[in-house]
């Protein structure tokens, strides 16, 4: 038995309780953060992620072995019919005997009737299976999602980077052109413009480098999406939010149902439990009861006559009576598979109550030290003018203005991955708390 707490320690004032009537739609998670064109990149993981393609196609698969276990509920009937043409051997040694044309039709059905329960833990078996099957499937859905939606704003994050940097260029450029000119009225020393001149070619040098990293993203989403990463563009669009939606968030016992990958956990403990008593039914013996029907002529006309005819009607108990211990050695090893089962289980819990409170406390550190930086950044910003103002007047070296700029750029660069750190972390609390899914979406699909 695991123990689950009654709260998450991290969850911070002011957040509530999820309601049966949220807001937002629960399927589609990401529309929380109002964005259009994640909107649009979002709905082709359905269509066209590989990855979740692949699930699809094991619950596919499982549907099928659901489907064959309660087919084995049912008789099976089979139909037999043959012609043989032979020659006995000859009875003498002067002669050959003649060629003889056999006729057959056969008609049998059996049946096993479920005497100890190993059909019914069977088909109990494959339908854990098959849920564990459609709540991995959704696993799989819901990692793709909350992977694209980080990878999204990560994106975003370095274009609103790369508008800083090319706002910094261009900031660079004006005093570098400041500095030329106080160069040319003789009251600026030439190692200002050639400390100019470097703090420009460093801000390009950065700009073009930031560029790695977004198009390495851009391929990321690239095969979320399905599509060949050359042929896969997004257009530059700064991170325009600058907090986190807020996120209802559940008790940690619900995620026991809001969690597909725990429910996965759960169900194929479930079908390793049914194993179980497969194995034990296997000491007791099994019944077959089998009945067949047909004709047999030795000439064609009289196929079908009623001295033609055959049946057999008879049931067969069959036991093993010594193995060597393979029976014992199988239950053994099902229960061994089960306790591996339980302990996954157990383990998926507790990691999911772990990614919980990492997003909790992540979104909660992350919203404290944005609202420092902030201030950090007017200050810097305060302190750039100031310094710049006082150059120009000669009251400061170059250097100061130089020490200004690059603590004025670093500390809005951090404001602006702040930001993104913020809407990613979001999104991956989402995740952990189940996404759009519930438990019930799994028993309908398993109908």
């Amino acid at each position: 038995m695991l123990a689950v707490p009654e709260k998450f320690k991290e969850a911070p004032a002011g957040w509530k309780i999820a309601q049966p009537a949220d807001q937002f739609e629960r399927g589609a998670w990401w529309q929380v953060f109002n964005d259009p064109q994640l909107n649009t990149l979002a709905d082709k993981i359905d269509i066209s992620n590989q990855t979740v393609a692949v699930y699809a196609a094991a619950y596919q698969q499982a549907r099928a072995l659901a489907a064959q276990a309660r087919a084995a509920f049912l008789p099976k009937v089979g139909m037999a019919a043959d012609a043989t043409r032979l020659r006995p051997p000859s009875r003498n040694a002067n002669g050959l005997s003649a060629v003889n044309t056999a006729y057959s039709l056969s008609l049998d059905a059996s049946w096993e009737p479920d005497l100890w329960g190993t059909l019914q833990r069977a088909k109990n078996a494959e339908k854990a299976q098959l849920q564990s099957a459609a709540a991995e499937f959704a696993n799989a859905r819901l990692s793709a999602q909350a992977t694209l939606v980080q990878t999204y704003f990560q994106l975003r994050t370095l274009d609103a980077i790369q508008k800083l940097l090319d706002n910094t260029v261009l900031a660079y450029r004006q005093a570098l052109k400041l500095t030329q000119n106080r160069y040319a009225q003789g009251v600026a020393a030439r190692a200002d413009v050639l400390q100019a001149q470097t703090a420009l070619q460093a801000a390009q040098a950065s700009a073009f480098n930031n560029g790695i990293a977004r198009a390495q993203y851009e391929h990321a989403i690239a095969v979320l999406v399905g599509e060949p990463a050359s042929t896969f563009s997004l257009a530059p669009s700064p991170l325009k939010m600058a907090a986190p939606p807020r996120i209802p968030f559940t008790l940690p016992s619900a995620l026991l149902e809001r969690r597909p990958d725990i429910a996965a956990a759960e169900r194929r403990a479930a079908a390793a439990n049914e194993k179980i008593g497969i194995n034990m039914a296997a000491f007791f013996p099994s019944l077959v009861l089998s009945a067949a029907g047909g004709s047999r002529s030795s000439v064609f006309s009289q196929w079908f006559s009623v001295p033609a005819r055959v049946w057999s009607l008879g049931p067969q108990l069959a036991a093993t009576l010594f193995d060597g211990g393979t029976r014992q050695a199988q239950t053994v090893a099902a229960r061994a598979a089960f306790e591996q089962d339980t302990a996954h289980y157990r383990q998926t819990v507790l990691s999911a109550f772990q990614e919980v409170e990492d997003a909790l406390a992540a979104l909660r550190i992350l919203a404290q030290e944005a609202a420092l930086q902030r201030q950090a950044m007017q200050s810097a910003q305060q302190t750039l003018e100031i310094v710049l103002n006082q150059y120009k007047a000669g009251m400061t070296m170059y250097l100061s203005v130089i020490s200004a700029q690059a603590t004025a750029f670093a500390v809005e660069q951090k404001m602006v991955s702040l930001n993104g750190q913020r809407m990613v972390s979001a999104a991956g609390l989402i995740k952990a708390l189940g996404g759009g899914w519930d438990v019930s979406q799994m028993d309908r699909q398993s109908q």
